[in-house]
């Protein structure tokens, strides 16, 4: 069976492995304030280029949206989204859990625009009665996309830009971000990010660390975040797990380093895909490849790979994802390849 499913059905890399094990009966302090956690803290801060910034670890993505979000709203605000944005569409509601609406822009192959932004927010308050309605009280957006997509330099300056004319926080769901970083249409940094975004998280989950993201607020965090942390569930006892793992990714840019493969596999797949005439849903120029297919072939792929549905193209064809990562091997993708 090959697995072209997701991006985290590996465990985590050796290195990362390796510095689990060689720490494993040490003592440290709990909850994150053990050496490991500082130091992976220091060189986050050197890698944004943002000396000042707060860096917490949380547990997982969908925790991490949940908690940064509803720790920057006040409890009339939403948080304005694309309407495919993970925080819209694939995480149960659990931003409305916590008691803030989703607030959806049209999208255009995952981004929204600054100028849309800037339209809806004209709009709202152009509304005599919007003292009656949820308030806008922050930007979300994926860098990587949903769709694997990227933002450039200048569409994230001109959204920051808004953001900043309306004072609503900018922030940045990086849960793949080292694909992002690496893609060679990049143009965006680390320290671009910190420039332009409040508050963005580093993937760990989905490149290279058994779990865990890297939440950095570029100005200071809301107050008390870590006692919001707890109380939605998102905090380990056991800190210096996520610690010695942010630490060993941030060594010697094995984060950027490790991050190359998933890309590199996945761009030979989508030019196999288009050689062969396959219609790509969108071209991704990460490791989220996603393409039209006749029902028929999917019928021929079943019990031999492993991929994502994306959406019902018509009666005869499926849009699916193949997506890559940090572990993918390329003897894969080259099977993959024969079998399409």
């Amino acid at each position: 069976m090959l697995f072209f499913e997701n991006d985290y059905s590996e465990g985590a890399h050796p290195e990362v492995l390796k510095r689990l094990i060689e720490t494993n009966m040490e003592q440290a302090p709990g909850y994150g304030m053990d050496p490991y956690c500082e130091s992976a803290k220091e060189k986050i801060r050197a890698a944004c280029g943002c000396p000042e910034a707060d860096v917490y670890f949380l547990v997982g993505g969908t925790q991490t949206n949940a908690v940064v979000i509803a720790s920057i709203l006040r409890r009339y605000e939403g948080v304005v989204a694309a309407r495919t944005g993970h925080v819209s569409v694939h995480e149960a509601g659990a931003i409305e859990f916590t008691g803030h609406k989703v607030l959806t822009l049209p999208q255009k192959e995952g981004k929204i625009s600054a100028e849309d932004l800037a339209g809806f927010m004209e709009t709202f308050y152009g509304d005599e009665t919007h003292e009656h309605m949820v308030f806008p009280g922050m930007v979300y957006i994926s860098h990587p996309t949903e769709v694997g997509t990227l933002y450039t330099k200048k569409e994230l300056e001109e959204i920051s830009a808004v953001c900043r004319r309306y004072e609503l926080p900018l922030y940045v769901d990086g849960a793949r971000l080292g694909y992002g970083l690496v893609s060679p249409l990049a143009d965006v940094t680390m320290e671009d990010l910190a420039r332009l975004a409040d508050v963005f998280y580093i993937g760990g989950t989905k490149v290279g660390a058994l779990c865990g993201e890297a939440v950095v607020f570029t100005q200071k965090a809301p107050a008390h975040f870590m006692t919001m942390v707890k109380q939605q569930g998102a905090l380990l006892a056991k800190g210096r797990l996520l610690g010695v793992q942010f630490d060993a990714l941030f060594t010697d840019n094995l984060y950027e380093k490790i991050s190359r493969n998933a890309v590199d596999t996945a761009q030979k797949l989508q030019r196999a895909l288009e050689e062969k005439g396959y219609e790509l849903f969108l071209k991704s120029p990460t490791n989220q490849i996603f393409v039209v297919m006749e029902n028929r072939r999917l019928e021929e792929l079943a019990g031999k790979v492993r991929y994502s549905f994306w959406e019902k193209r018509d009666e005869n064809h499926t849009v699916v994802r193949f997506a890559t990562s940090w572990a993918t091997p390329m003897e894969d993708v080259e099977a993959l390849i024969g079998m399409l």
